[in-house]
């Protein structure tokens, strides 16, 4: 009995969240998936740097440095905006095996790093940050299979051609009253019928990630690919974040979604400077 099904693909998973067992302790696929994502956007991201002329050893150097952070960053997004539960369990905070982290978070947290990175290193931010673009692109497209292993992320209820089938027992959310109606019933067992979420992000990442490496070749000033991808990715996230049934809420809003349009005027208004002022200083190696 598959505890995953897409019905209009005719596509069946059976998922196990614990990888495996090593000495007692179990690894989850949520780990590993994540883990897969951040190496294969540090390979991008090391690419990008001999195609701007910048030693890919910097690069490395500030994503051993940033991971952390970064994973820091995600998860105080996301304890800070579930605060009413996590004030109750003080001792879950540091609980990341089986998620609870926001890409948000990732980002805020790994700009700072990286304005303070580039400061020391005399490394252009603006060309670092249309590097490390194409790489969190990859990093963010692998990352959300995490969501699917977990079983979470997923949108309200849909029957439309990618609507996919969770065990009821097994969803990790609340589920809201459309869902709870539209109740498919498979050999006795109850399932729901959402939005693959994490399919439909992970899928406009591949896609904006293909759309910069095409503009690559025509920009004019270094950052001016690190705002598209701010202004796609907001684009992108405020689209699917509207489908999603566990939003991060400020006063009743999507967090973000706020978060969204905020990254969208900040990619707008980014790439025309950059654009305009055409800085194209010989890149540091």
């Amino acid at each position: 009995m598959p505890n995953i099904y897409f019905p209009y693909l005719g596509l069946s998973f059976t998922i196990d969240k614990v990888a495996f067992s090593l000495f007692g302790i179990n690894v989850y696929w949520y780990g590993i998936i994540l883990t897969t994502g951040i190496f294969l956007g540090a390979a991008m991201c090391s690419h990008m740097a001999k195609v701007e002329g910048i030693n890919p050893d910097l690069v490395i150097d500030f994503l051993v440095i940033d991971i952390i952070f970064a994973i820091i960053g995600a998860r105080i997004y996301y304890v800070a905006f579930k605060w009413d539960y996590y004030s109750q369990h003080l001792n879950e905070i540091i609980n990341l095996r089986q998620g609870g982290i926001a890409i948000y978070g990732a980002i805020i947290a790994s700009v700072i790093v990286a304005i303070i990175y580039t400061k020391i290193k005399n490394i252009n931010l603006w060309q670092f940050g249309d590097l490390s673009a194409c790489g969190l692109l990859v990093g963010q497209a692998v990352g959300r299979y995490g969501n699917f292993v977990n079983m979470e992320a997923y949108g309200d209820y849909t029957d439309s051609l990618f609507a996919m089938c969770i065990i009821k027992d097994q969803a990790a959310h609340t589920l809201t009253p459309n869902i709870l109606a539209n109740i498919v019933l498979l050999d006795g067992t109850e399932y729901i019928q959402v939005h693959p979420t994490f399919f439909y992000e992970s899928t406009w990442n591949i896609i904006l990630l293909i759309l910069l490496l095409i503009y690559y070749k025509y920009k004019k000033g270094h950052g001016e690919i690190f705002f598209l991808y701010i202004l796609g990715y907001g684009i992108g996230r405020f689209w699917i974040e509207g489908l999603r049934t566990d939003q991060l809420m400020i006063n009743g809003i999507a967090a973000s979604q706020i978060v969204a349009v905020i990254s969208v005027i900040i990619g707008i208004i980014g790439f025309i400077l950059c654009y305009k002022s055409k800085s194209n200083s010989a890149p540091i190696s």
